[in-house]
């Protein structure tokens, strides 16, 4: 029969919102001295080694308040941010900031807003973490799977191929989503949770590039635009529209703008990008007025001094079938207005999007309307909490995941601080 050891607190996980977790309990309470973190790998939180291409963006610049409709999860469309608010009005990005500076973290913020260690170095955000963890004496177990969990004088939490069981008044639940499940991001929290009675809302992909069907531009590839514009429409209904930066790939699309917009296309939905800082009439005008005063100016040299590079310019006329020898003169309406439409309102279908294996984040995860937003309880099982991913919610790039990250983390150690604890 296995040997049941005991603690004050039980974290499962070890990435970003269970370190941080685990490191503000401990600095709550005095001491890490029988709080434990399970891991299910051999090292702590590799999924945040890739966050910002391994730069890290930690957080975003400007007012938290501005924060809240960066997220989405939960039934409506502002539930997301009324179940965060609390924490990120606990814990803020300043706050965060103010934390790592402390440790001796000095930060860049780029012109975007975004927010990156200075020497941009996702590893010594790690770093930090880890030498916390071992500064403030917590316990963590790698290659500690947990297999079940079970409400027994408290809770008891079982591990693979091991001959201990760990016993907690509390338990954070911490596992990240599904997204990059190489770096451990499994599942395995939804599963626990869903154990307990929690509802798990259908993970699927977040932040995910978008793959096109019959795509033409893929000569194009690694080509960027700032401020593009961007409509998604389904079955001829315009449900989404938003602007940003994007980045044309070999199979579609890409860049902030497409990573956000992706929780809202589907396969089989049309786009529309306008890769022109203007209206398709004002660019209809300009072009008009181009033709007209050098008409025996070729069409694509013309179309290129419109703001197109002169590879899509010459790639839009190939595909609205002006000849290369084709002069302003000579261009007719048709043609003028496919080099228009592929300007500003350019025609996209969706064939998929990316899976799991290369979104950023999860959307889905455990049901917001069955965790207490004020504490990251469970409401219906007293002592458990939850952190990060694992919950119904994901964010836009530019260090907003992170902030949610640490900010649940946070809220959720708060708590766990004023439950009564047993000696170990």
């Amino acid at each position: 029969m296995p040997t049941i050891q005991t603690y004050t607190a039980i974290i499962i996980g070890a990435g970003p919102a269970g370190l941080f977790a685990a490191i503000r309990l401990a600095e709550t309470i005095g001491g890490g001295e029988g709080i434990l973190i399970l891991e299910r790998r051999e090292k702590p939180a590799r999924k945040l080694l890739l966050s910002g291409s391994g730069q890290c963006n930690l957080t975003h610049a400007g007012e938290i308040a501005d924060f809240l409709g960066r997220y989405s999860g939960g039934v409506k469309a502002e539930s997301a941010a009324r179940f965060l608010k609390p924490a990120l009005y606990a814990f803020t990005n300043e706050e965060l900031l103010a934390w790592f500076s402390a440790k001796g973290m000095e930060f860049e913020t780029e012109d975007s807003g975004k927010i990156f260690p200075a020497d941009r170095r996702a590893t010594s955000v790690l770093k930090i973490l880890q030498d916390e963890a071992y500064r403030l004496g917590l316990r963590i177990v790698a290659n500690s799977r947990v297999s079940g969990i079970s409400v027994s004088e408290g809770f008891l939490v079982r591990v693979e191929s091991e001959a201990f069981e760990y016993r907690a008044p509390i338990v954070l639940i911490a596992t990240g989503g599904l997204s990059y499940p190489k770096t451990g991001s499994t599942g395995d929290g939804y599963a626990l949770a869903a154990s307990l009675g929690h509802r798990i809302v259908p993970p699927r992909p977040a932040l995910a590039p978008v793959y096109i069907r019959n795509f033409a531009l893929n000569p194009l590839a690694g080509l960027s635009f700032h401020d593009a514009g961007l409509s998604v429409l389904r079955v001829g209904k315009r449900v989404f529209s938003a602007e940003g930066d994007l980045l044309i790939t070999h199979e579609g699309l890409s860049g902030p703008l497409i990573l956000d917009a992706s929780r809202h296309i589907a396969p089989g939905d049309s786009l529309e990008v306008n890769f022109v800082d203007v209206t398709i009439e004002e660019f209809r005008n300009r072009l008009d007025a181009e033709l007209k005063t050098n008409p025996r100016r070729l069409v694509r040299t013309a179309l290129a001094d419109l703001g197109l590079t002169k590879n899509m310019a010459e790639l839009f006329c190939d595909l609205s079938g002006v000849t290369k020898e084709e002069t302003a003169a000579a261009l007719p309406r048709a043609k003028r207005d496919a080099l228009c439409r592929f300007a500003c309102a350019h025609p996209f279908y969706v064939a998929r999007l990316g899976t799991l294996e290369v979104a950023m984040v999860t959307a889905g995860g455990v049901d917001l309307a069955e965790v207490n937003p004020g504490s990251m309880e469970s409401r219906l099982v007293p002592g458990l909490f939850f952190a990060g991913e694992v919950l119904d919610i994901d964010g836009d790039t530019g260090g907003y995941n992170l902030q949610a990250v640490f900010s649940t983390g946070s809220l959720a150690a708060e708590a766990m601080a004023k439950k009564p604890r047993v000696d170990n």
